[in-house]
């Protein structure tokens, strides 16, 4: 008998007594204080005079401890309504955490204030300082981010406005999914209703008959929710022209490029190599429509599995897997992993009132993580596990750093997850025997490859040319449909025959606020893991240190700076991308291989 893991997360661990814990609310109390406090203490310096090194320090120990809390209480907050959707004290809880953290941003623009207007000398200086050095380059960051900004007042009332405003209307997704229910109907002729989060995986069923059932009920629910989700995103992208315009900038990939810490010729390069590397691609999309006995892939048919894969495999068992395949790459994630397990990091248990999709969220002021998903045995639902386990092992290597040094972007964050997919998707096959099994699993590194190539694309199509219309007034449904289609067809190369018209409203990321344009960093962190994998593979175990080190400078540099420091690789020219994409592509070959008639 192996070890018998809990399926359900330990919240009380962090504070006690879930939605209504009174440690919880002591917290809060104390963080409210510390932000008025400090926000006061901001606003009584006196304007265009440069501040004492003690005074930067003193602030800068403040925000890095409210930060810290901040970030606790975020997550905290969104594993309580993640777990259970009707909570209503949760929702309350969140809107008291968003209003407390627009206070903080509030304060965090004077802070910035403060750091632009001290003298070069003094600035320069005081980043020698003991107190500073660990952060001197986000404290430059900031420095050179408030050039770019409104007047300190304005951005204030931006971001106080933001919360009944553009973040009210991105939680109104929790709102919409929290009404949506799904009609089925078993083998057997009972009706269920079932969840978004329990409907999604019926989607990726290993019978095509549950996909082709799942899926247009899956459509016309969402279909149903059109008119809320339009007005929904069309608040939210408008506020956004809004700001942006207010602070004079013109396209909108430039905030989510800064805060990614990455240049559009980065991004221009990753997505040039991406679409070189489609047309093979699509040949493995073809032939999988061929193994499956159709004569083209619809949008449900490409999570199918193939082969040996449709076996359910038990939660102790995936993780026992995870765990021995981690192993081989480094003791220290594998220790770190079997802990997540044991001490219930990971609410894992399938039933009704969850959300929809996986997370993993970090509490740093305890030094724990929390993995959120809806286990049913898929081996997607494996690889979602490893993804999630691979974001928190980030967060446990950089627990010591300073909490401004912790705040690493999106799109390194994907390479850390990425990654711990790459291993146990390269130990699974290579530990494999037989041809179905070597199949089976090809297929699912594939299916990965898919995902970032074409569905991330399709979304970063979609935003794009959706915002460039949102310019000009409100989008309606119908419209965001067909710019969906469109871009679902440019992005797959026209390899599917029916498409996911109503993916723009189901899809929580075109809904969040906090990262704008969350999509391109997915792309940015499976090449670059890519890159990295190969690299740990020629190095073996000596790499585990490596990658340790970079991933403790995430936050601490531009991806273009952490590449070449790390890896000695520029990110800016489409050379390392080639690679990357042809490493990605050798499985289509193998695919390819195995299946020939």
């Amino acid at each position: 008998m192996g070890t018998h893991y809990p399926t359900t997360w330990d919240l009380d661990a962090i504070y006690a007594g879930g939605s209504s814990s009174s440690a919880f609310l002591e917290e809060l109390g104390g963080m409210e204080r510390d932000i008025e406090a400090l926000a006061k203490e901001l606003a009584a310096q006196p304007k265009d005079v440069s501040a004492a090194s003690e005074q930067l320090t003193a602030w800068t120990t403040v925000v890095q401890s409210i930060l810290l809390r901040l970030r606790q209480s975020d997550s905290f907050v969104g594993c309580l309504q993640a777990q259970q959707m009707k909570d209503a004290a949760a929702n309350g809880l969140n809107d008291r955490v968003k209003t407390m953290a627009a206070k903080f941003n509030a304060a965090l623009t004077s802070f910035d204030e403060k750091l632009l207007q001290t003298d070069d000398a003094a600035w320069q200086a005081w980043l020698q300082t003991e107190a500073a050095r660990p952060v001197a380059f986000v404290l430059n960051e900031r420095r050179e981010a408030a050039k770019e900004k409104m007047a300190p007042d304005q951005e204030a009332l931006a971001a106080e406005l933001a919360v009944d405003g553009y973040h009210g209307w991105g939680d109104f997704y929790n709102t919409i999914v929290s009404r949506i229910r799904f009609q089925v109907t078993e083998a057997d002729g009972e009706t269920k209703q079932l969840s978004a989060g329990q409907m999604s995986n019926r989607l990726s069923s290993s019978e095509r008959s549950v996909r082709e059932a799942a899926f247009p009920e899956w459509e016309r629910e969402w279909g149903e929710q059109a008119d809320l989700c339009a007005d929904t995103l069309n608040r939210i992208s408008g506020f956004r022209l809004k700001l942006y315009d207010k602070r004079g900038w013109n396209s909108v990939l430039k905030e989510p490029l800064e805060m990614n810490r990455m240049s559009e010729a980065t991004l221009n390069a990753m997505w040039s190599a991406v679409n070189e590397g489609k047309p093979k691609l699509v040949r493995y999309l073809e032939r999988k429509a061929k193994l499956l006995g159709l004569t083209q892939l619809d949008w449900h048919d490409i999570g199918a599995p193939l082969g040996s894969s449709h076996r359910t495999i038990p939660y102790d068992d995936a993780a026992a897997a995870i765990m021995e395949q981690f192993g081989a790459f480094s003791s220290d994630l594998a220790e770190f992993t079997e802990m997540a397990f044991r001490d219930a990091w990971i609410e894992a248990e399938d039933r009704p009132g969850k959300r929809p999709g996986g997370f993993c969220t970090s509490f740093p002021k305890s030094e724990q993580t929390r993995i959120f998903m809806t286990y049913s045995g898929t081996p997607d639902n494996v690889s979602t596990l490893a993804h999630e386990l691979g974001h928190a092992y980030h967060q446990h290597v950089m627990n010591d750093l300073p909490p401004l040094a912790q705040e690493y972007a999106m799109n390194v964050a994907e390479t850390a997850s990425t990654f711990a997919e790459m291993i146990v998707a390269d130990s699974a096959l290579e530990a494999a025997t037989e041809r179905d099994e070597k199949l089976a699993l090809l297929d699912e590194k594939l299916q990965s490859a898919v995902a970032f190539f074409m569905n991330i694309h399709a979304r970063f199509l979609f935003e794009t040319r959706f915002y460039e219309k949102r310019r000009a007034g409100m989008v309606d449904q119908e419209e965001l449909g067909k710019l969906m289609e469109a871009a679902q067809q440019e992005a797959f190369s026209g390899a599917l025959g029916k498409l996911h018209p109503h993916f723009w409203a189901a899809k929580l990321h075109f809904y969040l606020t906090d990262v704008p344009f969350y999509n391109f960093p997915y792309t940015f962190g499976y090449l670059f893991s890519s890159g990295i994998y190969a690299i740990a593979k020629k190095e073996g175990a000596s790499f585990s240190e490596r990658y340790v080190a970079l991933l403790r400078d995430t936050g601490l540099m531009t991806v273009e700076a952490l590449a070449e420091k790390h890896l000695g690789v520029r990110l800016d020219e489409a050379g390392f991308w080639r690679e990357a994409v042809a490493l990605v592509l050798a499985d289509v070959d193998a695919f390819l291989g195995l299946t020939e008639a």
